[in-house]
């Protein structure tokens, strides 16, 4: 499409792809079948200074046709001299924030609508031109009108920094075009926190003044400032911190192998990253300067210094912390980071022989590279368990962990590199630790771990049928409303157990009680009561639905000689709810089911009468049960 457009306008060409990956395929396409008179240039942020001015410098009036491929670079900002053509494939690379894994990275998406036409505007920033879209008028319908702002999806953790410097921690108070994202916000400001670069308050720290005013970005500065410190080497720092932060990358994700190739030239790249290399050099070596005459001339940094392999998962740990990883288990490729996520190490990796890992970079993934993680390490480098501990130790935590097991309550002491276990030492319980074990059991077991009497399954039946029909203020008493609110309702009763206590002994009913609404709870026995007075003068048990049933009625069983007379059915609830009567034989074995007596009396009942009255002949079985007297016993004998 692109050779075909160009041949037929006669003119240079601009081509819009989504990143670099698919400009350099795409000028290594066109190249193999363009004509020799056709100069075929790509565009994008790691084409060198170079090579950048003269794809978008005029061409001469000897100079070939040009095509020049390009990323969203040269969208707006950017005016490519000599070009009338446009081929736009309406994609675009956009950041996106995985905040439950903590991982930024870029997605293809389709471009918008506005970038669709600032793409065909390139066309006639000089005079007319022409556009050719490699989509559909329905694919342009369907586009989004505008692209998300970028604050919207990025890591913010740099934006928080300058932020803190600027005497606005987290942007309070500031108006902003389109407002930070509070839950990314508070994220980055959690990990400048781990990173030791702003205290409590919010506040930079003395090393966090002065990231915040460096050309690097946060994690980047912190790793080449602290990586030096550590080293004791400014250039070691900085060549890791090159190889990390300007997008080179190893298939097997091995960032020492990595950097042997960039040292030895054997990678396309070693001069790009030279050059970087020296340029983070002079800043650390500045920053030496510095902080030795803040020290009264002392050099700050170590004495013995430190290279090879050790050094990148040093200086690559200082940067993240929170993605320092171990092996899940031995001979696993998958590594569990200190910030909860799982990811695996590409199959054959030579960094499978290390237990941690500093982690650079991990995407997601799905599939068999990814071992089931849903994530894969793109890079990374060794770290022995000492330095994880060193260099993680504002996540390391330690806490008592108390759990039943097998009727009894174990405790161990746990220390962690924020979700890595490191180590759980069994310790004797104490009274303090039997609540919350027997709190943590009762949420996995379910409530059946209780001892349920009659009383308090007849109680949570009671509440559940006023919650079912009035709603607020009475409490739900399904079991994941229940399990949610321990707390509430057995907090006291938990507080009081000591070693040795078992769930057993609570009394359900009791603390079911403490969730009744006052002053409504004064009126439970009034709106569901538990019996109900039939006209025969016994009482008789109301049974109440499972909470779990939304429809269910309350039922009675009583038998149908005790009712005679009973004009309307019981109703509860201030008159809401019928009670479902379940009309009984003197064997006690059912004869009808009605919430409608009148109707029963009125008809079905003599079909009744004619099948029973000759089985039971003890009992009454009046033609008329309207006006026969309601009783639970038999027949008087006759004088």
């Amino acid at each position: 499409m692109t050779l075909e457009a160009q041949q037929a306008e006669s003119s240079d060409a601009l081509v819009f792809v989504p990143g670099a990956r698919e400009v350099d395929e795409l000028v290594r396409r066109l190249s193999t079948r363009a004509h020799a008179s056709l100069e075929v240039l790509p565009l994008h942020g790691r084409v060198s200074a170079r090579d950048q001015d003269r794809a978008v410098r005029g061409r001469g009036p000897n100079d070939p046709p040009r095509i020049v491929v390009s990323t969203s670079l040269a969208e707006s900002s950017l005016t490519v001299p000599g070009v009338r053509l446009v081929v736009d494939s309406g994609l675009s690379r956009e950041l996106r924030r995985d905040r439950a894994r903590g991982m930024t990275g870029l997605v293809t998406v389709s471009a918008s609508r506005a970038s669709a036409e600032q793409r065909a505007g390139r066309a006639a920033r000089q005079g007319p031109g022409r556009v050719v879209r490699a989509y559909s008028e329905a694919d342009f319908a369907r586009m989004p009108s505008e692209s998300a702002p970028e604050i919207a999806s990025a890591d913010l953790t740099d934006t928080a920094l300058l932020l803190a410097a600027w005497g606005t921690p987290a942007g309070v108070g500031l108006a902003f075009p389109s407002p930070p994202p509070t839950a990314a916000m508070c994220e980055a400001v959690a990990e400048l926190r781990a990173l030791q670069l702003i205290d409590n308050a919010g506040r930079p720290t003395a090393q966090g003044v002065r990231i915040a005013q460096l050309p690097v970005g946060v994690r980047d500065a912190r790793a080449l400032l602290s990586g030096t410190v550590e080293l004791g080497n400014a250039r070691t720092a900085a060549e890791v911190v090159a190889a990390i932060s300007d997008g080179h990358r190893e298939a097997s994700a091995d960032l020492p192998r990595l950097m042997r190739q960039l040292r030895d030239g054997r990678s396309s790249d070693a001069k790009r990253w030279q050059r970087e290399s020296r340029r983070l050099e002079r800043i650390a070596q500045s920053e030496i300067v510095a902080a030795s005459l803040n020290h009264g001339g002392s050099d700050p940094t170590n004495s013995n210094t430190t290279t090879g392999d050790t050094a990148s998962g040093i200086v690559s740990a200082l940067g993240r912390p929170e993605w320092i990883a171990r092996r899940v288990s031995e001979r696993s490729r998958a590594y569990l980071l200190a910030s909860g996520t799982r990811a695996a190490v590409p199959e054959g990796s030579g960094l499978l022989h290390s237990e941690w890992l500093a982690v650079c970079e991990v995407q997601r993934a799905e599939g068999k590279v990814a071992d089931g993680t849903g994530a894969v390490i793109r890079l990374a480098a060794p770290l022995t368990e000492a330095d994880a501990l060193r260099i993680g130790d504002a996540l390391v935590a330690r806490t008592r962990a108390a759990r039943v097991e097998n009727g009894r309550v174990r405790v161990t002491e746990e220390r962690w590199v924020g979700k890595i276990l490191i180590s759980a030492t069994p310790v004797a319980s104490t009274d303090a630790d039997t609540g919350l074990a027997l709190a943590t059991h009762l949420r996995e077991a379910g409530l059946q771990t209780l001892n349920w009497s009659e009383s308090a399954v007849r109680l949570r039946t009671r509440i559940a049928l006023l919650r079912r029909e009035l709603g607020d203020p009475w409490p739900r008493m399904d079991d994941a409303a229940l399990l949610d609110s321990i707390d509430s309702w057995l907090g006291s009763d938990l507080e009081r157990m000591g070693v040795g206590s078992s769930l057993h002994r609570i009394d359900v009913a009791a603390a079911l009680r403490r969730l009744l609404p006052w002053p409504e709870a004064s009126h439970l026995d009034e709106l569901v009561p538990e019996r109900l007075t039939a006209p025969s003068g016994s009482t008789v048990r109301i049974d109440y639905p499972d909470p779990a049933d939304p429809t269910a009625p309350p039922v009675v069983s009583v038998k149908l000689q005790e009712l005679f007379g009973l004009a309307q059915t019981p109703r509860l609830v201030g008159g809401r709810v019928p009670v479902l009567v379940h009309l009984l034989s003197p064997a006690r074995r059912p004869l009808a089911v009605t919430d409608d007596l009148a109707s029963f009396w009125n008809g079905p009942y003599q079909q009744v009468r004619r099948e029973m009255r000759g089985r039971y002949p003890k009992h009454p079985w009046p033609e008329d049960p309207w006006t026969a007297p309601a009783t639970a016993r038999t027949k008087r004998p006759s004088p």
